[in-house]
């Protein structure tokens, strides 16, 4: 037997690892997406025996994209209690600011070679965002919010930088909860927004960077000051 030979087999041997990873990741991406929707909110308790019957999934693979969403930081992992949405706090606040910031400006720097229908992606979240507050749908105003955020990343045309985000938008969904008025947290966004994806479309890059920059010391003081408060 050749080498080559040893290690087909070998990874032939971890096919069965492979199909259950698969489902166990299908099953995190629904719930992760469920969690940028706002449908899963801090603390929430996810019962295995009700979440494997709404998904149709065996208890392994829930288990499986539990520890995966734990290992995301979305889902914490009590002893004897079971498993739970995560609750953040203001230092979670901080630092998912400071990878925004290097995840974002980095992609606004090289959005020169990105295709128009990237460029176009961003305006479009906007339209989908004033669509829902003229609607006052103001949770779906935060998932707009947060897609409009995504496709400034998509910019960079880099699937691990993709990856990295939307677990970013998750971890930020849950800090939205923070904001018990979400519509007058939500909607001056909605205008700033609007104003950077213009500077994109006309490929005013620098002053694009420039106003997200300051977009995200507001926010980012928002969000940590009210965390602040119920710690109180």
């Amino acid at each position: 037997m050749t080498g080559t030979e040893v290690w087909v087999d070998l990874l032939a041997g971890d096919r069965s690892l492979l199909d259950r990873t698969s489902t166990a990741e299908r099953v995190a991406d629904v719930l992760r997406q469920r969690i940028i929707e706002g449908g899963l909110p801090p603390g929430t308790r996810l019962s295995e025996e009700s979440a494997g019957r709404a998904l149709s999934v065996s208890r392994n693979t829930l288990r499986e994209a539990f520890r995966l969403l734990v290992h995301e930081r979305l889902l914490v992992h009590e002893f004897h209690r079971g498993v739970f949405v995560r609750v953040l706090d203001a230092e979670d606040v901080v630092d998912l600011y400071r990878v925004r910031r290097l995840l974002e400006t980095s992609a606004l720097r090289r959005a020169r070679d990105a295709p128009t229908e990237r460029i176009a992606a961003i305006g479009q979240e906007v339209s989908v965002a004033e669509r829902a507050a003229a609607q006052e749908r103001w949770l779906d105003v935060g998932t707009a919010n947060m897609r409009f955020h995504q496709a400034i990343t998509a910019l960079a045309g880099s699937p691990r930088v993709d990856e990295i985000m939307r677990q970013v938008v998750a971890e930020l969904r849950l800090a939205f909860h923070v904001m018990s008025r979400p519509r007058e947290f939500h909607e001056p966004y909605i205008e700033l927004n609007r104003g950077i994806a213009d500077l994109i479309g006309a490929g005013s890059y620098a002053e694009a960077e420039r106003r997200l920059d300051d977009y995200f010391g507001v926010a980012e003081s928002q969000l940590v000051e009210a965390f602040r408060q119920i710690a109180r």
